[in-house]
């Protein structure tokens, strides 16, 4: 199984919307991906509450690293990932096997 871990830091305004809607609005597209994107075998997003650190982290599980590539390139993931590198001003990745 393949953990991909991932924190944003979010732009305060982008995209016409606060942080906190552009918050709302990552975690509705990434948690609407399971089901869609066949590979995803769980995906759990969260907004931190807490002031320091990043502001939103997404948690995937994938069965191997070919389910972990396909994601990647999915067609919706892809809008997703576009529309999160247009709201976003930092990311840091990590992705292991378990």
């Amino acid at each position: 199984m393949i953990r991909h871990v991932v924190m944003w830091k979010l732009k305060e305004n982008a995209e016409g919307c606060t942080k906190s809607e552009n918050a709302e609005k990552m975690k509705n597209m990434l948690e609407g991906l399971f089901g869609v994107v066949p590979e995803l075998v769980l995906v759990e997003a969260g907004i931190n509450f807490h002031p320091a650190g990043y502001d939103f982290c997404l948690i995937a599980t994938l069965d191997d690293k070919e389910g972990l590539e396909a994601y990647q390139v999915h067609p919706e993931h892809v809008k997703v990932k576009e529309f999160i590198g247009k709201v976003t001003e930092d990311r840091v990745v990590c992705d292991y096997e378990f």
